[in-house]
C-alpha cells in the first residue's frame, strides 16, 4: 500500500530516530509502520520458538537452531536476514520461573542458563539492496504473562558497571554508588542481574549476556564497517527492558558513531532520571516506546520509586480496533500481536482504524483469545504439533528428539 501522506520519503538515519521521529508517528508514516512491524515480528519469533514445556529437556532452550531460525517460525521474507549468534542468560540471585524456566528431567540440556534471544543481520543480497547493513539484536520477554511482576526485585541499583570512565559530553563519570545520589544512573536491579550475571557451571553463560553481546557486536561493527551499518535493539516486556540497557550500553561502551536505536513494545520502567540523562547525551542512541494506553506493564514499577519513562512515545490502543474484544484481561492488554495489530491500522488518536499494511488477523490469537468470534480462530494456536510427541517404533509416544541442527549447542566466546 502506498504512502498517501505525501511528505517525503524519510531516510534511514530519520526511522532510525535521527530527529526522535518528529513528523513521523502522526500520521504514522507507511516505511516506519513497517520497520516497527518487522521488528515486532522478531520479538515474537522467540515467543514462537521458546520451549517452556518443563516436561522437556530441552525447556529454557530454543526450539530452532540458527541455520532455518526464521524460516521456522514463518518469518516474512525469511532469506532476507540471517542468526549471526544465540543469546544466554542466567542470574545469581533468584529470578521468578515465569522468566527462567528449567527441565524437570535429570537430563536438562543446562540446568543454570536459558536462551534469552538472537542477534540477526541483513544477508548479503539484501544488504546489497539496501546499500547498508542492518543488525538487529532481539531479546525474549516472558511467555508467562504477569506473574514475574510482585517477585522480581525492583529496587533502583547503580548502574555503574555499564558507564564508560568518560561521559559522551567528555566528562569523568560519577562513581558514587550511594543509592541517596540522585546524580548516579542507576537500574532496576532485576534487569540488571539477568544481563551482567554468568555462571562458570554452565557451558552457555561462563559469560554474562552482556560480554556475549558486546563481544559479537565489536566483531560485527569491525566486519562490516564500510558497509554502512546500524544496530537496532528489540524486545517486548521484560525483552523491551533488556532492550534499553543493552542498547544503552552498546552506545555507552562499543558503537562510536554507528546508529543504535531501541523499538520496544510494551516496556515496563528501566532507571532514574540520572540513567534517562545518560542515554540522551549520546546522539547517535534513540529509543521508540510503543505503547498500548490501557497496557498497566508501563507503569511498573512506579515513579514512586524513583523510575522515570524513557524514550520517544507511539502511543496506540486496541480499543479502536472493532476486530478485537472489549477485553477486560490486562494480558490482552499486553499481548504483541494485538498491539502489532494495531500499529497495521494505526491512524492516530483521533483517526479510524484502517490497515495500511497487510497482516493476516489470525496472528493476533496466536497467544491469547482477543479476537472477536465473528472471526472464528482458535485461541492460542501457535503450538508444536502433538505437543512434540511422536510415535516411536515400538508404538510408545515419545518426546521427539530435536534435529542435529536445532540442538542447543554453546556460542564460541
Amino acid at each position: 500500500m502506498a504512502d498517501t501522506t505525501g511528505k517525503a520519503e524519510p531516510t534511514w538515519e530519520q526511522l532510525l530516530g535521527s530527529n526522535n521521529w518528529d513528523t513521523l508517528l502522526d500520521p504514522l508514516n507507511l516505511t516506519l509502520r513497517q520497520l516497527i512491524l518487522r521488528c515486532g515480528d522478531f520479538c515474537q519469533a522467540t515467543y514462537d520458538s521458546f520451549i517452556n514445556d518443563e516436561n522437556s529437556k530441552y525447556c529454557g532452550s530454543c526450539r530452532y537452531g540458527k541455520s532455518t531460525f526464521f524460516e521456522k517460525v514463518m518469518l516474512e521474507s525469511a532469506s532476507d536476514y540471517v542468526v549471526s549468534s544465540f543469546l544466554y542468560a542466567t542470574a545469581r540471585v533468584s529470578i521468578p520461573e515465569a522468566f527462567l524456566l528449567h527441565s524437570q528431567s535429570r537430563e536438562n540440556w543446562d540446568r543454570e542458563s536459558n536462551w534469552i534471544g538472537y542477534i540477526a543481520v541483513t544477508s548479503d543480497e539484501r544488504t546489497k539492496a539496501l546499500g547498508r547493513r542492518e543488525i538487529y539484536v532481539v531479546w525474549r520477554g516472558t511467555t508467562r504473562n504477569y506473574e514475574w511482576v510482585d517477585i522480581l526485585g525492583v529496587e533502583l541499583t547503580s548502574a555503574e558497571s555499564l558507564l564508560s570512565p568518560i561521559t559522551p559530553n567528555g566528562e569523568s563519570s560519577t562513581s558514587n554508588k550511594d543509592d541517596d545520589n540522585e546524580k548516579t544512573p542507576k537500574v532496576m536491579l532485576g534487569w540488571l542481574t539477568l544481563y551482567i550475571s554468568d555462571d562458570p557451571k554452565s557451558e552457555f553463560t561462563k559469560v554474562s549476556a552482556r560480554t556475549q553481546l558486546l563481544d559479537k557486536i565489536k566483531s560485527m561493527t569491525e566486519q562490516y564497517k564500510n558497509e554502512n551499518p546500524s544496530i537496532i535493539f528489540t524486545g517486548h516486556s521484560l525483552g523491551a527492558s533488556l532492550a534499553v540497557i543493552s542498547a544503552f550500553d552498546v552506545a555507552e561502551n562499543t558503537s562510536g558513531n554507528i546508529p543504535v536505536s531501541a523499538f520496544v513494545f510494551g516496556s515496563p520502567q528501566v532507571g532514574n532520571k540520572a540513567f534517562k540523562d545518560r542515554i540522551e547525551q549520546h546522539k547517535n542512541l534513540n529509543i521508540l516506546h510503543i505503547k498500548n494506553t490501557i497496557d498497566l506493564i508501563p507503569h511498573y514499577p512506579s515513579q514512586l520509586l524513583g523510575y522515570v519513562y524513557i524514550g520517544t512515545e507511539l502511543l496506540i490502543d486496541t480499543r479502536k480496533s472493532k476486530n478485537l474484544k472489549d477485553s477486560k484481561n490486562p494480558g490482552d492488554w499486553h499481548n504483541l500481536q494485538a498491539m502489532l495489530h494495531i500499529v497495521a491500522g494505526w491512524n492516530g488518536e483521533k483517526g479510524e482504524f484502517e490497515l495500511k499494511v497487510k497482516r493476516s488477523l489470525a496472528l493476533v490469537n496466536k497467544s491469547c483469545e482477543f479476537l472477536k468470534d465473528e472471526h472464528f480462530v482458535p485461541g492460542s494456536w501457535w503450538v508444536e504439533k502433538n505437543k512434540g510427541l511422536v510415535m516411536n517404533k515400538d508404538g510408545e509416544w515419545v518426546s521427539a528428539p530435536p534435529a542435529d541442527e536445532d540442538l542447543p549447542f554453546p556460542e564460541s566466546v
